[in-house]
């Protein structure tokens, strides 16, 4: 993958982005589509990559784990350009999210402006391995709700983006997230995305405005099961794993 020549630009072309209606949806809901973030081609070119080993750094199978059916592969470090420059670029426009949700909880962490001085910290941590990762699934496959942790280093933010055209390349494979508040049942959420398309959301807590003040909602995410075809997304994290 010639990923240079799929995105040339990613800091122009996000900067394109309305990012004030993303920061109040994700203040509002703890998710926010972004429609179109990718090219078909540029989908395509990643999708494709899953068969090269040589930039991976380790294969998951998800039901010898209990994570559901399918699998997915982890990036290996130097990361693709084309995967590097979107965690790079994405980074700096979700630090104020990030920190504003920090403070409004009560957690005494900011973080850098910058991802590179993020990843010293995980690196610092003992956190090295690159977290970005591609997912396949096949008929059956599905992933069970989680959240990606990894270490006491978390930026609370993440992006999944849909590689694949639902009703062309697959049926089923919803997106979907919940949130559990305080003494109640959790509320589940199906994310209508489309090829290109990416969704940036929680990855463990983010506050909400209560009558008596903020409090921490919890959220979980998992894609439903693929009915036909073949879905790949790809995952961007920010911080690593131990």
């Amino acid at each position: 993958m010639n990923a240079h020549a799929v995105l040339p630009d990613t800091t122009g072309q996000l900067a394109m982005l309305d990012w004030a209606r993303i920061e109040t949806d994700l203040d509002e809901q703890g998710w926010v589509l972004v429609p179109g973030l990718l090219s078909t081609g540029q989908c395509r070119a990643i999708a494709a990559s899953y068969g090269n080993e040589h930039i991976f750094r380790s294969r998951v199978v998800m039901e010898r784990h209990g994570f559901g059916r399918g699998e997915y592969k982890y990036f290996s470090y130097p990361l693709p350009a084309l995967i590097g420059d979107l965690r790079r670029t994405l980074y700096p426009h979700l630090v104020p999210v990030a920190n504003r949700w920090n403070q409004i909880m009560g957690i005494a962490l900011s973080y850098p402006a910058l991802h590179a001085d993020f990843i010293a910290r995980c690196h610092a941590a003992g956190q090295l391995r690159p977290t970005p990762l591609l997912l396949q699934y096949a008929p059956g496959d599905y992933n069970c709700l989680h959240q990606d942790l990894y270490g006491e280093q978390v930026f609370p933010l993440q992006v999944a983006i849909l590689l694949a055209e639902p009703g062309q390349d697959f049926d089923g494979g919803e997106f979907v997230l919940t949130e559990q508040r305080p003494r109640m049942q959790s509320r589940p959420q199906v994310v209508p995305l489309r090829q290109g398309d990416a969704v940036i959301f929680a990855v463990h807590q983010r506050p909400v405005q209560g009558v008596r003040g903020a409090y921490r909602v919890n959220m979980r995410h998992g894609v439903s099961r693929v009915r036909a075809g073949q879905r790949h997304t790809l995952g961007i994290i920010f911080h690593d794993a131990a």
